[in-house]
């Protein structure tokens, strides 16, 4: 039987003690989207032991000035096994279909269901069943569909062991060079604004889109971020802001600068984030975001490049795929969808 959850310690207990537990259906994100235009319910189905089967934080966004809604489940639900999954699922469109949405998405942990796998036949298994119920992969893909992880569960020589000699190199050289990486935990007012700058600078540069300085601010403390920043002679080079939960350890946002590249702070800088994840006991490093393909045509290439220069794994995902009570509906809203997007539905 589901229940709904209104009790944040519950919940986050509930959700670690399910595989591959993730940031994003914390109780702290579901707090923190409902700030930004976003409610958030979550449900858990129980065995017959009270131990956890099943977690679904839902996320429901109206749309202005119509009936209906949108319904998202980010890098969910978490089940501990396939036939838990099929039950969330048909949890999930009975939802769908009483609050009157457009659609619901969800777009699985890459690695779900149980850490990371050896082989694609789990995501094979899980795709044939979303398919069977009548999902659909999304046109709109929200988050990441693939990463990439670092076990942490290693000393410093065994984990510069593991990276290409070109990265044990730049982390040298940036240290050589007078490099150094200060750790801003909690971040604090000055140090949000530091890095939001250097954020805004890093997307001018690379030609991608962000939100105003609330919106990270927000978020950087209520999931309890924790931000380092690389300095050389006076002169701030770059940042990473990593959030973390259970056992997991999220770089989720990087900056930098364009002076003082050829420094290599990046590289001293993940070389310091990763290990003191390590330090605090988290056991995987998840990069957030590789290619779809490997393939160099990717624009994701260089980056995936710089990543696995740390001896990350690429972790394939399961991708967002949509349900739609109403096929003509769900059609209408994919050809207005930008429209919509631009009067506040996105979030």
């Amino acid at each position: 039987m589901w229940t709904p959850l209104a009790d944040a310690r519950l919940w986050d207990d509930a959700l670690r003690a399910l595989p591959a537990s993730h940031l994003l259906q914390s109780w702290a994100w579901g707090e923190f989207k409902s700030r930004w235009g976003w409610s958030a319910e979550r449900w858990l189905l129980c065995a017959a032991d009270g131990s956890p089967r099943a977690a679904v934080q839902v996320l429901r966004r109206a749309i202005r000035r119509l009936p209906w809604c949108v319904l998202y489940v980010p890098k969910g639900p978490a089940f501990a096994d396939g036939e838990a999954l099929g039950e969330a699922l048909a949890w999930l469109e009975r939802r769908a279909q009483a609050q009157r949405a457009i659609w619901v998405k969800v777009d699985g942990d890459p690695a779900m269901p149980l850490g990371e796998r050896e082989a694609a036949g789990d995501l094979a298994q899980f795709r044939a069943l979303l398919v069977a119920r009548g999902w659909r992969y999304s046109p709109s893909q929200i988050q990441f569909r693939n990463t990439l992880h670092t076990d942490l569960r290693h000393s410093d020589d065994e984990l510069l062991a593991a990276m290409k000699p070109k990265t044990r190199y730049n982390i040298r050289l940036a240290e050589k060079r007078g490099v150094r990486v200060r750790v801003a935990a909690p971040i604090g007012d000055d140090d949000a604004q530091l890095l939001y700058a250097m954020y805004a600078e890093t997307a001018q540069r690379d030609g991608f889109i962000i939100r105003e300085a609330a919106y990270y601010f927000d978020a950087w403390r209520a999931l309890d971020g924790v931000a380092f920043v690389a300095e050389r002679e006076g002169q701030t080079l770059g940042g990473l802001v990593l959030l973390c939960f259970a056992d997991r350890a999220w770089y989720f946002y990087g900056m930098s600068r364009s002076i003082g590249r050829e420094h290599m702070p990046n590289h001293l800088l993940q070389w310091t984030a990763l290990r003191w994840a390590r330090d605090q006991g988290y056991t995987t490093y998840d990069w957030w975001g590789a290619p779809d393909a490997l393939d160099e045509s990717d624009k994701l290439w260089g980056v995936y490049r710089f990543k696995e220069g740390f001896g990350a794994r690429f972790i394939e995902g399961l991708g967002a795929w949509d349900y739609a009570p109403s096929p003509v509906l769900y059609a209408a809203y994919c050809r207005l969808g930008p429209r919509l997007i631009r009067t506040g539905l996105a979030g």
